[in-house]
């Protein structure tokens, strides 16, 4: 939903084969939204109501709203922002642990998750929440090894594999994608320097990167882990260019202008 809606933004054109689809996709997600899933890792150590799930499910709803808000598509609205706020109160009340003051895995779980990070860059609260500002801090603090962001704790056993992974690079993008938007630009900066630095010979990233091994691990090339790099290319260049343009200087939009 998220893919055809920026597709939509990118005049790729209407499509109402397309638009059924979607609708019936939205029906089904309605009557299964609530339910325990594996979760964006896949995680073999049973069902759970992951975090990220429902929050991917309000985005599902959020961007129908929008598509008939800003394209005129035909849907039924009101019920779908009514669900849109059902997840949204739903998430903030379980997703979130007051005694910890972070988003956690999974509804009643006690864990960090990397997923976390997607909150405030799908736009399901800003990224000045004091809620997703406590999230990255303690990903930062708990997750981080070495500059780079791990998935979860896999130590703690709740995947059902062995313990230990790499780190995970589409996690490491995401961070800094969170940098940005907190306003610690040289930070990310760096962040990303660093990231671009494991590419391999021919400028590809895989999923992981073993620090102890120093080398690529897991699926390779991996699609995941570059389109995190574009986009936070591209946020970083968004930052740079407002920049510019604050203290006067041309900027590339504007020479081309």
């Amino acid at each position: 939903m998220d893919a055809i809606h920026h597709g939509r933004h990118g005049q790729l054109g209407p499509s109402a084969e397309g638009w059924q689809l979607q609708r019936a996709l939205l029906d089904h997600l309605e009557s299964v939204w609530q339910e325990a899933d594996h979760g964006i890792w896949e995680v073999r150590g049973g069902r759970q109501r992951f975090t990220n799930s429902k929050v991917m499910a309000w985005v599902a709803f959020d961007r129908a709203v929008k598509t008939v808000e800003r394209f005129k598509m035909e849907g039924p609205i009101e019920r779908w922002r009514k669900l849109r706020r059902a997840i949204h109160d739903d998430v903030c009340r379980s997703g979130f642990d007051p005694s910890l003051g972070t988003f956690v895995q999974s509804y009643g779980a006690k864990h960090l998750d990397a997923s976390a990070l997607l909150i405030a860059l799908v736009g399901f609260l800003p990224p000045e929440d004091p809620r997703v500002k406590s999230t990255v801090d303690a990903i930062k603090r708990d997750l981080v090894i070495d500059g780079l962001v791990r998935r979860y704790d896999s130590e703690a056993g709740i995947d059902g594999l062995p313990p230990g992974e790499g780190v995970f690079l589409p996690c490491t993008f995401w961070l800094a994608d969170n940098l940005i938007l907190l306003g610690q630009h040289e930070e990310a900066r760096a962040l990303f320097e660093r990231l671009l630095s494991l590419r391999n010979d021919v400028g590809l990233l895989a999923e992981e990167y073993d620090l102890k091994a120093k080398r690529l691990v897991g699926n390779f090339p991996q699609a995941l882990s570059h389109v995190a790099l574009i986009n936070t290319a591209h946020h970083l260049s968004e930052q740079n260019r407002h920049k510019r343009h604050e203290s006067g200087q041309p900027t590339a939009h504007d020479v081309a202008a």
